[in-house]
């Protein structure tokens, strides 16, 4: 059976880091899933009341630079997506790299299949970012949510927070996802589920 469920990121948390190092881990290893990859911008859920709105302060555009080239990376390049999406989550957490450096993101592009300046004329035409808007506005506003990774099935979205990274395991992946998937398919019932302290 084929599930399908979308998936929320945001490049700067190292929790979406794993969550999505296991989708697409499992999805190279022939997981039968159709997964929607959603920006969320953790910046924006976190702008003070009176701020402006990220989309709008030109002192956050970079933080917003990023998860704009993957957004065409998505829709003008879809075969080269997630090895970009994977590089520029290990270029943030593990080479500590600034993303939001655009000569970052075209190295990373360069190196898995996306064409910079394609990809940076089109975030510069202003539609990537106004599509991010609209996909983190829609996400606060029909599901509640506030932090990434949020997986959505239907009208369900659950914020979850994995420990572990797949480290390759293509079957260990599918199956730690496979769990995910288990309860918001099966256990509607099940509201919130946490450790009250994290094994060592």
């Amino acid at each position: 059976m084929t599930r399908s469920f979308a998936i929320t990121w945001d490049y700067r948390c190292p929790f979406a880091r794993n969550a999505h190092e296991h989708v697409v881990a499992g999805l190279e290893a022939g997981a039968g899933w159709q997964v929607d990859f959603r920006p969320f911008s953790l910046s924006q859920a976190h702008v003070e009341e009176g701020d402006p709105p990220v989309w709008f302060d030109p002192g956050k555009t970079s933080t917003l630079l990023a998860p704009q080239a993957a957004l065409v990376v998505r829709d003008k390049y879809p075969d080269a997506f997630n090895d970009v999406h994977i590089a520029l989550f290990a270029a943030r957490h593990d080479e500590a790299l600034d993303i939001r450096e655009r000569d970052v993101i075209a190295d990373v592009l360069r190196l898995h299949g996306g064409d910079p300046d394609v990809v940076f004329a089109e975030v510069d035409g202003g539609g990537p970012l106004a599509e991010y808007q609209k996909t983190h506005e829609a996400l606060v506003d029909e599901q509640r949510a506030f932090g990434v990774p949020t997986f959505i099935v239907d009208d369900r979205a659950v914020f979850v927070r994995l420990m572990t990274r797949p480290a390759g395991d293509g079957d260990l992946a599918t199956a730690t996802i496979e769990k995910v998937l288990d309860l918001l398919y099966d256990a509607p019932e099940l509201n919130e589920f946490k450790y009250t302290k994290i094994a060592r």
